[in-house]
């Protein structure tokens, strides 16, 4: 990110207005995410190895006719979400409990669902819904499998376990949450709906995200080995033009 955005944290407000963006550029794409999903591309954004160019993740984020000029309160509301992430995981916590700790902004779909009046659920398949955090986790790896070039496992062993251990932590919250429900996300006295291993993994996911940031930024862009052509013989004229055998210039000595 090039230009320096407003660094006001995004509101409760604000990821309400993503989520209506969304479904305006949704009635001409389909296949365009909910906001949790583009939470977790964008925080795959923020750690990735090179610093990829919003021209090369929006198409495929939300596809080839999204047009950022024409969502430009998105494009700033992202922009702020970015340095606000960015900042949170550039913060020394120590703890979750850290009010400068990254915290995803993410769903409890079935919590929402089960705090509903009976009759009002009708036949919704509570195992087909997505658990807390899922949608998070499965924005963050897309993006990983996008460009799989940035997430390349380092040559320095304890590196690459680092990365491993990482992104094994987000693909483990990227599946369901088959554990017992003994709390809900989305009220405090809601019915149950997330297991308490859901919530040691989406912690564990927010470490993670922490160490990958940490790693690429360690490391740096990864350096291009420099391909060296084939030597001219030694009665070629020479490559630097100046008329001469490449023996009798550059290829003396």
């Amino acid at each position: 990110m090039n230009a320096s955005p407003d660094t006001t944290p995004l509101t409760a407000d604000d990821f309400d207005a993503q989520d209506a963006e969304l479904d305006l550029i949704r009635e001409g794409d389909d296949e365009v995410p909910q906001w949790e999903f583009c939470e977790g591309f964008l925080a795959a954004m923020v750690c990735s190895r090179r610093a990829i160019a919003p021209e090369e993740y929006w198409p495929v984020l939300l596809g080839d006719t999204f047009n950022p000029v024409q969502h430009m309160e998105f494009v700033w509301r992202w922009r702020r979400r970015w340095a606000e992430i960015a900042s949170a995981l550039d913060a020394p916590v120590e703890t979750l409990d850290d009010d400068r700790t990254f915290q995803p902004e993410v769903l409890d779909t079935r919590g929402a669902v089960l705090a509903l009046p009976e009759a009002e659920r009708g036949d919704t398949d509570m195992a087909g819904l997505p658990a807390f955090a899922q949608v998070w986790a499965l924005g963050f790896m897309y993006a990983v499998e996008t460009w799989p070039d940035e997430w390349t496992p380092p040559r320095d062993a304890d590196a690459a376990q680092m990365l491993d251990h990482a992104l094994g932590c987000i693909v483990a919250l990227a599946g369901d949450d088959t554990g017992k429900p003994s709390v809900s996300m989305f009220a405090e006295d809601g019915p149950p709906s997330v297991s308490d291993q859901r919530l040691d993994d989406f912690g564990a996911a927010i470490w993670a995200v922490y160490d990958l940031r940490q790693l690429w930024k360690s490391l740096g862009p990864k350096v291009q080995s420099v391909r060296k052509g084939p030597e001219p013989g030694r009665n070629d004229l020479c490559p630097c033009g100046s008329g001469k055998k490449y023996k009798k210039c550059h290829g003396a000595g």
